[in-house]
């Protein structure tokens, strides 16, 4: 099992030994795909989607019997994005796979093959571009044909979902919808971080995706879980940190999980080891990292239109 010199990861997911409860929520994850679901997983941003996602395809209920791919949505802007994050992730995941699982999609996404080659030790290689895609309905078409007639069934999680409200074109819902509901051999999670558009998208009888999907909504770890989580990881590592401090530290950022790692991932590095981490630490720690995107903040208020920046300035001198 990796070892990490700091055990509060806030990058990523390492393994279950770094990651806090949600057994309930994974528990119910799993269960729903492995039945034949797709699920719409909705929380505020920063509370653990990617994390709880990749924990449940690192189960071995998924692991072995499945081909899963999670695709970053949020950047995009455009169908044709999409269906280029699409095909990147899943060449990346089945590369590990070798050379038949990679010609499934080769053969069947015929619209791509020109940036998929193999050179004679079989070893792939990959050259697609954004450009190569000249009609994104048409390679994704290409790339659902794949996902049913994949050897294995597969698991597709599109994180920040949400933002194909936004996208150029008007009739992705519509597409994605008809697509998938033909996919037999996939099942699908749909996270998203903006609640009123998830909550609309699969709530609203007028829209494509109305009652397709089982609901999961993310709350906060409860304190006492996260409390025993963050004092366990430092007593293994011959530290201490106070109940009453990690409590603190719940109550100050409100249980939102990856801010509460980012302080003890700062805090765990400030204390020696058989030490004991202090409220003196906690105001230390706190200052660093609020001070470390000073510049950031800057930007950000002096973006904002006068009426907005005067309130926002009034609120804090109150």
């Amino acid at each position: 099992m990796t070892k990490l010199m700091n055990p509060f990861v806030t990058t990523g997911y390492v393994s279950p030994a770094y990651f806090c409860d949600r057994e309930a929520e994974s528990e119910q994850l799993i269960r729903e795909i492995t039945n034949g679901n797709n699920i719409a997983l909705i929380s505020a941003r920063r509370m653990g989607k990617t994390g709880l996602i990749s924990h449940c395809f690192d189960n071995k209920k998924i692991s072995k019997d499945y081909y899963y791919f999670f695709v970053d949505i949020y950047a995009t802007r455009s169908l044709r994005d999409f269906v280029f994050m699409l095909s990147r992730e899943i060449l990346s995941q089945l590369k590990p796979f070798g050379r038949k699982a990679l010609e499934g999609f080769w053969m069947t996404v015929k619209s791509l093959q020109a940036g998929i080659s193999f050179n004679p030790m079989g070893t792939p290689s990959f050259n697609i571009n954004l450009g190569d895609i000249q009609s994104e309905e048409t390679t994704l078409e290409e790339i659902f044909n794949y996902l049913s007639r994949a050897d294995k069934p597969c698991i597709v999680a599109f994180d920040e979902f949400q933002q194909i409200d936004s996208y150029q074109e008007k009739n992705v819902e519509e597409l994605l919808r008809t697509h998938i509901q033909h996919c037999n051999n996939a099942r699908f999670i749909f996270a998203g971080s903006r609640r009123h558009i998830m909550e609309r998208m699969f709530s609203d009888a007028s829209r494509p995706f109305y009652q397709s999907v089982s609901m999961l909504h993310l709350e906060s770890i409860q304190i006492n879980t996260y409390v025993a989580f963050a004092r366990g990881l430092f007593s293994k590592r011959s530290r201490h940190i106070e109940t009453q401090l990690v409590e603190k530290i719940y109550e100050q950022f409100m249980g939102v999980t990856w801010y509460m790692q980012k302080i003890l991932n700062t805090l765990f590095s400030m204390t020696p080891e058989k030490a004991t981490c202090t409220p003196k630490m906690l105001e230390e720690a706190v200052r660093n990292n609020v001070n470390s995107y000073k510049y950031s903040f800057s930007e950000t208020l002096f973006r904002l239109p006068e009426k907005q920046k005067e309130l926002l300035i009034a609120i804090a001198r109150e």
